[in-house]
């Protein structure tokens, strides 16, 4: 492939920590790369949780618009920021393997209570945006209280460090990359069972036009097949449930001996009761066990 390919991305510490990732893979392959930071709505806005944010695609849509309109070829995303409903013109030519899946918890030490779940003190502030976060650990204690948390990893961190929380949530992916030093911190490594992570946490997705037909030969070369596959499950689930930031739904979805396994957690509102359901078999059977359950939540 003899153009240089323009990979479009959020200016975030993580989001250049993935571009950085895919072009040296890319240049690894003899393929020049250029990385352009372009900066999303959900960059601009950062006194607002994202269920409290009106529309969709807040880390997305500006790249995904910069794709369409040819300025960058490649844009290198968060699957879970992704919209399910790809826009017209454009798709995901590959899914990277997969990194850590799971919430990692983080405890300022002087706040840790070892005699109680995870380390949390009764009545101990948590700091998340996520809506999923924020029911799941009132599902694991109402005596929390819940603090909006915005801001990129980093700066999440200082603000739990300067006392602002008690305890803040992450994605230990994102923790693991930056290769970030928190060992100043209590850390528990949340169970996928009982916080169950955001459909397609962990995971890579690259994104170009759909006639791009050069590019997408060779990024079908870099395709998981099986990350890919577990994250259309969980993304299929969220896609059919008409869920994004606004939806209290996880899903997290493993390859087994017999097919797949994925691990559903939802609650119709942050403060409702909350279920755990489990989608496991073949494709056949994920696929019919998906759309049971959709039937079953929007009862």
């Amino acid at each position: 492939m003899q153009r240089s390919i323009k990979i479009g991305t959020r200016g975030s510490d993580l989001a250049l920590w993935q571009a950085h990732h895919v072009s040296d893979i890319l240049k690894a392959k003899g393929i020049d790369a250029e990385i352009v930071i372009i900066k999303t709505k959900g960059d601009r806005i950062t006194d607002l949780s994202f269920d409290k944010i009106e529309g969709k695609g807040f880390f997305t849509k500006e790249i995904e618009d910069r794709l369409i309109g040819s300025e960058v070829d490649l844009a290198v995303h968060s699957y879970k920021d992704l919209e399910t409903t790809q826009p017209e013109g454009l798709e995901v030519a590959a899914t990277l393997k997969r990194g850590f899946t799971e919430d990692l918890l983080l405890v300022r030490k002087e706040t840790v209570d070892l005699n109680r779940p995870l380390g949390l003190s009764h009545r101990a502030s948590v700091g998340t945006s996520s809506v999923r976060r924020k029911a799941q650990f009132l599902n694991h204690d109402d005596s929390l209280t819940i603090k909006d948390l915005r801001g990129n990893v980093p700066t999440r961190l200082k603000k739990l460090r300067d006392g602002g929380y008690d305890a803040i949530v992450l994605a230990r992916a994102g923790v693991e990359r930056l290769k970030l030093n928190v060992d100043d911190l209590h850390t528990v490594v949340l169970d996928r069972m009982e916080f169950v992570p955001a459909p397609a946490q962990g995971a890579l997705a690259l994104q170009i036009r759909t006639n791009d037909a050069e590019l997408k030969a060779v990024l079908d070369k870099l395709n998981h097949n099986e990350t890919a596959s577990c994250v259309g499950y969980e993304r299929l689930l969220l896609n059919k449930m008409d869920g994004g930031c606004h939806v209290p739904l996880g899903a997290s979805c493993l390859s087994a001996e017999s097919g797949f396994g994925m691990r559903v957690f939802y609650a119709k509102q942050m403060d409702s009761p909350a279920g755990f359901f489990e989608v496991e078999g073949d494709n056949e059977e994920m696929l019919l066990g998906i759309d049971k359950l959709v039937s079953k939540l929007k009862s």
